[in-house]
């Protein structure tokens, strides 16, 4: 069986979540860009798992924290040259 992703949407989702949290927080420090950046990704995660917008359609803040977290750990790394 095939799996088909639609990624429709996608960058509004992130846009959303990333903005949202911008306004929620009303903090503009680059610390609180980078939160709000994971937020936008985490929220498009959630877009694209499903067909349409049913990746969306049942979400909980719970959710949205523990995908947040999820992508913290992911989003953790060293600069290297």
């Amino acid at each position: 069986m095939e799996m088909i992703f639609d990624p429709t949407g996608a960058g509004d989702t992130f846009a959303g979540g990333f903005i949202g949290y911008l306004h929620k927080t009303n903090d503009l420090n680059p610390e609180n860009m980078k939160r709000a950046v994971i937020y936008g990704s985490a929220m498009a995660s959630f877009c694209v798992e499903q067909f349409s917008t049913g990746g969306l359609e049942q979400l909980s803040q719970v959710k949205i924290k523990e995908r947040f977290r999820e992508f913290l750990k992911l989003s953790r790394f060293d600069e290297k040259d």
